[in-house]
């Protein structure tokens, strides 16, 4: 029986077992097919985004919308209390009395916990650092679900910005619950942290470290391509030598699978070109569009709207 959602903060995939990551993604697959406008009614959605942010800030919007609900907040850390010198814990306690659930980012790792500890009312990571990112990873489950029709026994592929890529390390955590198989594609300075190795090699996962794009596209059956984050490095001079080191375009044509499947967080810059925008292999845009229904399902089962 799936756990009662109500009052839940979502701040990390971790905390979620594989049976309430099936019935989120259930419930986001029924509002999706069945749009409910008035089942958020009253309610408000406060997003508080203290770093930049495009699709996530603005699919939960729209989602808060599509439900009936309202929405306050700010895009711009600057124009909070926080320049003042408020601390996290003030600003949770505060917004909290303004609304009915709030969606956090932030760039500082475990600031969506404390939001969590210190706010009366429900709040959802939308991203903080390098470390979870649990909205992105269901929709990026939901996507994988949609285009394969299951999540189980796949052979899954990360590309690029393994080390600060919060996307990949929450998508491996999920996925180690359907039975995945992973390759890890990247440069010895960007791989895969080892406390999340470490996770694979105590769960006795089979996964693969490689620098070898071309000679993995035929074990895959997904391909999850990253950018190259600019704004993780300390030093400049260090993305320069690691942007471009890997481009998927139409070159990959004779080495894949003709079934694999590309996903990507987005934004892209060089890593992903856009001539694979119209081929089957794309479903990237699909990807983003599929975080309207799964933040709709979020809110509601947070809220108490459903069970």
């Amino acid at each position: 029986m799936a756990t009662d959602f109500k009052g839940k903060s979502i701040v990390s995939i971790k905390e979620l077992t594989k049976e309430e990551i099936l019935h989120i993604l259930d419930v986001a697959k029924s509002l999706d097919e069945n749009p409910q406008p008035t089942l958020l009614k009253g309610k408000i959605l406060a997003t508080l985004f203290f770093e930049p942010s495009t699709r996530t800030r603005l699919s939960f919007e729209s989602a808060m919308y599509r439900l009936g609900g309202s929405v306050l907040g700010f895009a711009d850390s600057s124009v909070s209390s926080v320049s003042k010198g408020e601390t996290v814990a003030d600003t949770a306690k505060i917004i909290s009395n303004y609304c009915d659930i709030i969606a956090v980012r932030h760039p500082v790792p475990g600031t969506a916990k404390i939001f969590s500890q210190y706010a009366i009312v429900p709040v959802i990571n939308a991203g903080d650092g390098p470390n979870q990112h649990p909205t992105q990873t269901l929709l990026d489950l939901y996507t994988i679900k949609k285009a394969k029709g299951k999540l189980e026994d796949l052979t899954i592929g990360f590309l690029g910005d393994l080390k600060y890529g919060r996307t990949v390390h929450s998508l491996t955590h999920a996925m180690m619950h359907f039975g995945a198989k992973f390759y890890y594609i990247s440069p010895k300075s960007l791989s895969m942290p080892e406390e999340h190795l470490k996770e694979l090699d105590d769960a006795g996962i089979e996964y693969h470290e490689t620098e070898d794009f071309y000679g993995t596209l035929k074990h895959l059956d997904i391909l999850y391509d990253t950018r190259i984050q600019k704004e993780r490095f300390l030093d400049p001079m260090e993305y320069e030598k690691h942007k471009g080191v890997y481009v998927v375009d139409k070159k990959i044509i004779p080495y894949a699978k003709k079934d694999l499947k590309i996903l990507h967080p987005l934004p892209r810059v060089d890593e992903l070109s856009p001539e694979l925008d119209d081929t089957e292999y794309a479903i990237y845009f699909q990807q983003a569009k599929n975080g309207i229904p799964v933040r709709e399902a979020l809110l509601a089962l947070a809220l108490g709207a459903i069970k």
